[in-house]
């Protein structure tokens, strides 16, 4: 039977979908493209805002419109903290929790057996261990993400993410090692360690976040880059043991979310500026030419002009590399969904437009920073005009001009123009802002 995973929202939910992938193909069944036909549908849904669940379910809605007989399976974080969404939608034929991914395929047999609709959600409990998903290869990916941690116990006031995840849940040093060397041996350059909350890793097993780190710096000599960090966990002497490694890449995103620190109170956030800024000026102090990226959410409950301006001022002052801006968005099963004094989306739209000209204004001056820089490039595309598409070890993308076409491969170029002020305005729709020459 052919089988198509659409995946939502994070990388953690990518790497599910190749687990997904990798249990399928092992059982006979036959992978096609999101936009092909297919016997069996399934959503790997993302839950982390009211617009993620809603596009779930516009996407299932089609689905349905589109291949009538398809059997259509809603999994991931929405099936998991709000079964009763899918449930209430009469085109989803099977609801798979987070704890039962493994149970995918005889979960499949079962609906075929009777044509029932079926609904295997089982909650999260403290005793609950990581589930360790092998997977060596992402299709038609030229990184590699690895899943080394899962759940979060921050239970920051916006976010459903802990009751879609569970407690903390940290993977073994082998599992680490075994999964880096496996990806090495497909031909991956580069593999990046993600989490739900990463940088907790091992506080659950006796661990720290260096020892994961480590682990996979010395498995293989491919690069090893950071998925989405919490700022705290930086600290001076975590910083000087990654740069002991060559293949670690010196690219930060230290999730900030605002740049004032009573919003950051309001977030139940674990830091302030003040703390923040000397995390960012350690990891400059210790790493030559870092980028430093960042997540910030305007309009959240109670954010009062004067508090917005710290933000923004907050957010030039730091000279990130990139900053990804959305505005806050109420979700049900929070703190901040009863909270008083909700800002208006109006208000939020045209707070994001601000913020935004402060992040262009930002990346540009990092883009133009790195010009004159002699850089390893791993080349993971070709666009429509003909030149290679990749990253820096700081994560600067850049557009290559040259007669390889080794797609995957590292590649040394001379970054020589910055296009970013050029193409500004379509700057939100473009990761390719420099230009370099072989």
């Amino acid at each position: 039977m052919k089988v198509k995973i659409v995946t939502l929202g994070c990388k953690v939910n990518q790497f599910e979908s190749q687990a997904m992938f990798r249990d399928l193909m092992d059982n006979g069944f036959e992978i096609v493209g999101e936009n092909e036909k297919a016997d069996i549908s399934i959503i790997n849904s993302c839950a982390v805002t009211q617009v993620s669940e809603q596009k779930a379910v516009k996407l299932i809605r089609r689905t349905r419109r589109e291949a009538p007989d398809t059997v259509i399976v809603l999994t991931g974080c929405m099936a998991q903290a709000f079964p009763e969404s899918g449930n209430r939608l009469d085109e989803v034929d099977i609801i798979l929790g987070n704890k039962r991914r493994k149970d995918l395929v005889p979960t499949l047999k079962k609906y075929f057996a009777d044509r029932q609709k079926l609904t295997f959600v089982e909650d999260y409990s403290k005793h609950d261990e990581y589930e360790s998903l092998f997977v060596d290869d992402f299709i038609n990916r030229t990184r590699a993400f690895l899943k080394i941690e899962d759940g979060c116990n921050r239970f920051c006031s916006y976010c459903i993410i802990p009751y879609a995840r569970g407690r903390v849940r940290s993977c073994s040093i082998d599992y680490i090692k075994e999964e880096i060397k496996a990806f090495a041996a497909n031909g991956y350059k580069e593999v990046v360690l993600i989490g739900i909350n990463l940088s907790a890793y091992g506080s659950d097993i006796g661990l720290k976040f260096s020892d994961a780190v480590k682990a996979a710096c010395e498995s293989a000599d491919i690069r090893i880059r950071l998925g989405s960090l919490e700022p705290e966990s930086m600290d001076i002497d975590t910083l000087r043991l990654l740069a002991q490694y060559e293949n670690f890449c010196p690219q930060f995103h230290l999730s900030l979310q605002s740049g004032c620190d009573e919003t950051l109170k309001r977030m139940n956030r674990h830091y302030t500026t003040a703390e923040y800024a000397e995390i960012v000026k350690n990891i400059r102090s210790v790493f030559e030419n870092p980028s430093i990226t960042t997540d910030v959410m305007v309009g959240f409950a109670g954010e009062t002009e004067e508090e917005f301006r710290k933000s923004m001022e907050f957010v030039e002052s730091i000279g990130f590399a990139k900053v990804h801006i959305f505005p806050y968005s109420r979700r049900a099963g929070t703190a901040a969904d009863k909270a008083p004094d909700q800002v208006s989306p109006e208000i939020k739209k045209q707070r994001a437009a601000l913020m935004a000209e402060v992040a262009q204004r930002s990346t540009a001056a990092f883009l133009e920073s790195q010009i004159g820089r002699t850089e390893q490039v791993l080349i993971e595309s070709r666009n429509k005009d003909g030149l290679y598409e990749g990253y820096t070890k700081n994560y600067t993308p850049v557009l290559v001009n040259t007669d390889d076409t080794s797609i995957g491969n590292l590649l040394t170029v001379t970054l020589v123009q910055s296009l970013h002020s050029q193409f500004a305005a379509a700057f939100a729709k473009t990761h390719s802002d420099i230009l370099t020459e072989t």
